[in-house]
C-alpha cells in the first residue's frame, strides 16, 4: 500500500484535496493517508522511506522552503490543479475579546477585503482560524463555509469566497522528469491551445 502524507488535521483543505487526487488516480483503496503537523516532518518522512509521497499546495507559504531545503533527496513528481473546499469570510454576531481581530491562513488573506479589522492574525491552517473564532479570539476570519453553516447562531457570512482552484505539488524520492519538462499533452488547457491555434489559422479569425 502506498503512503501519502499531507498537512492535517483531518478535514483540512490539504486532506480534502489529497482525497480528491487519490480518487482521480483511482488508487484511493490502495493508499494510506498520514496527516502531519508541518511539512518538514512530512519531507523527512518521505526521505526516510516512512512515506512514499507528500502533497503540498503550491501557494502554501512553506512551498519554496520545502522544495529548496530537501531538493537533493525529495523531488517534485507530479502537479495538478484542484478546487478547494468552499470558503467564506465570517464574523461573530456578538462582540468579545477578539474584537478588531481577523484570523487568516496566510495563503487565504487576499481572498477577501480585511480592511475593516485593524489586526490580522496569521494561523497555520484554516481549521486553526475556525478554532480561534469558536474560542472568541477573533471577531472574524476566513474559514470553510461549512463552519458558518454549522454555527449559524453565532456567525454570519459577510463575504462568500467560494472555491479557489490552486496548483498542487506531489513530492517523492525518485525523479520523473529525465531532464525535460513533463507535460500532459492532452490536458484541457492543451486542447484549448490547439483549438485557438486552429481558429487563428482560418482567414478572418483571430
Amino acid at each position: 500500500m502506498l503512503t501519502f502524507s499531507t498537512l492535517g488535521p483531518e478535514g483540512s483543505n490539504h486532506h480534502f484535496v489529497l482525497q480528491q487526487y487519490l480518487a482521480a488516480q483511482g488508487i484511493e483503496n490502495a493508499a494510506r493517508v498520514v496527516l502531519l503537523d508541518d511539512f518538514h516532518t512530512g519531507a523527512r518522512a518521505v526521505i526516510a522511506g516512512e512515506a512514499d509521497y507528500l502533497l503540498q499546495c503550491a501557494v502554501h507559504p512553506a512551498a519554496a522552503e520545502i522544495t529548496g531545503t530537501y531538493r537533493a533527496a525529495m523531488v517534485v513528481v507530479d502537479a495538478f490543479i484542484s478546487p478547494s473546499r468552499p470558503m467564506a469570510l465570517v464574523r461573530a454576531k456578538c462582540g468579545g475579546e477578539g474584537a478588531g481581530k481577523v484570523g487568516v491562513q496566510s495563503a487565504t488573506q487576499s481572498y477577501a477585503d480585511l480592511s475593516a479589522w485593524p489586526t490580522v492574525v496569521h494561523e497555520p491552517t484554516v481549521l486553526a482560524v475556525a478554532a480561534g473564532l469558536a474560542e472568541g479570539r477573533y471577531e472574524a476570519g476566513i474559514v470553510f463555509a461549512s463552519f458558518a453553516e454549522a454555527h449559524a447562531d453565532r456567525f454570519e457570512v459577510i463575504e462568500s469566497v467560494g472555491t479557489v482552484c490552486d496548483a498542487w505539488i506531489v513530492y517523492g524520492r525518485e525523479a520523473v522528469d529525465e531532464g525535460r519538462a513533463v507535460v500532459w499533452k492532452d490536458s484541457p488547457a492543451a486542447r484549448r491551445y490547439r483549438e485557438r491555434i486552429g481558429r487563428m489559422s482560418k482567414p478572418g479569425d483571430s
